[in-house]
């Protein structure tokens, strides 16, 4: 239940996020918007560190695969393609393409077994979900 929990509030926060980022980035500009929000998330970061507890950081150099600490860049464009997303589409209707972008990923993800999670079988049943996602998107899209 924590976890369902867990899913919405990120998926609610996202989209949050995202309009507030747009806005930013229309009196700021793309890359300082994209910057204070990685900024302002890494010293929440920091602060939520210094408050629970210090890990050592120097086990990020010890982490097993390398390409694993591409994260943060990749977070990078995420804010980005989210601002311009929004900015061309609209909230609702660029959330509901990342949604079925970020399942279409995940899914593949898990039919190869790549980046060390564990190899899944296909099913059917998982495809025809993705359909009637992407179906969900045209009737909402659709107009008269």
């Amino acid at each position: 239940m924590l976890g369902i929990f867990t899913a919405l509030l990120s998926g609610a926060l996202m989209s949050i996020q995202g309009v507030f980022n747009t806005d930013v980035t229309k009196q700021a500009g793309l890359w300082v918007s994209t910057g204070w929000v990685q900024l302002t998330a890494f010293l929440v970061c920091v602060a939520a560190w210094l408050a629970t507890g210090r890990p050592q950081i120097g086990a990020l150099f010890a982490v097993d695969h390398k390409y694993a600490l591409l994260g943060g860049v990749i977070g990078a464009f995420i804010t980005v393609t989210v601002i311009k997303s929004m900015g061309a589409l609209g909230p609702a209707q660029s959330v509901m393409l990342i949604v079925i972008a970020q399942l279409a990923v995940a899914y593949v993800i898990e039919l190869l077994g790549i980046f060390g999670v564990e190899k899944q079988s296909f099913e059917w049943r998982k495809l025809a979900g993705m359909a009637v996602a992407i179906a969900g998107i045209i009737i909402f899209k659709w107009e008269k």
